[in-house]
């Protein structure tokens, strides 16, 4: 059962997640390196992900409608569902900041 739930957290949270902001980071020109830590980070979250959705189902749901309806951007999804990614987001925002 928890093979299942894993996959169904991974499909409608988590992938979504990481594309969403993967392309909204390349679209800001950020460089591949930093979009890259930020997707390492992504990746390497999945299980903490995967357990504050299977913990708080009602996280879970609010959080996929947000990110699939963009009434949430998804680096603060991420930094929400794993903190410890604050920080490479934080890089990642500050590189977009310089070049605006």
């Amino acid at each position: 059962m928890d093979t299942i739930i894993s996959a169904l957290v991974s499909f409608f949270l988590i992938a979504p997640l990481e594309e969403g902001v993967t392309r909204a980071l390349v679209a800001a020109g950020v460089p591949e390196a930093v979009v890259g830590k930020v997707s390492a980070c992504a990746k390497t979250a999945a299980p903490v992900i995967v357990k504050r959705a299977t913990g708080e189902p009602a996280w879970l749901v609010s959080s996929v409608y947000s990110l699939w309806t963009g009434s949430k951007r998804p680096d603060a999804i991420l930094i929400e569902a794993a903190p410890a990614c604050a920080e490479p987001v934080a890089a990642a925002r500050a590189h977009f900041a310089t070049k605006t």
